[in-house]
C-alpha cells in the first residue's frame, strides 16, 4: 500500500509544481488553490508512505515521479522542447525509480 500511496503522491507533486508555475507568484486564484490542495495531498501521502518505506527511498521515488511527470507535461503542452536527449534522461530517472522499487 505504501508504494501505491507514494506513486499517487508523486503525481500530486507534479500537479502542485505545475500549478505553482501557473499561479504567477500566487497572483492567480485558480492555480494557487490547486497548488495548495495538491501540495497538502502530496505531502500527506509522502508522510504516510514513509511509515512503511525508508525515508531516502521514499523521497527519491517521490521526487523522481514528480520531476518526470512535470517535465513530460511541459513537453506535451509545448512549454518545453522535446529532444531525444531529454527523453533518454527522463527514461533514466524512470529506470532508477523502478530499480529502487525492485531492490526495496
Amino acid at each position: 500500500m505504501s508504494w501505491l500511496v507514494l506513486f499517487v503522491s508523486g503525481v500530486f507533486e507534479a500537479v502542485w509544481a505545475t500549478a505553482l508555475g501557473k499561479s504567477e507568484g500566487f497572483t492567480r486564484l485558480g492555480p494557487t488553490v490547486v497548488f495548495g490542495v495538491a501540495l497538502a495531498v502530496s505531502m500527506a501521502g509522502l508522510a504516510y508512505a514513509m511509515r512503511g518505506l525508508p525515508v531516502g527511498t521514499a523521497y527519491a521515488v517521490w521526487v523522481g515521479i514528480g520531476a518526470v511527470l512535470t517535465v513530460a507535461y511541459s513537453m506535451a503542452t509545448g512549454e518545453a522542447a522535446v529532444s531525444a536527449v531529454k527523453l533518454l534522461f527522463l527514461g533514466g530517472i524512470v529506470a532508477c525509480v523502478m530499480g529502487l522499487k525492485l531492490i526495496g
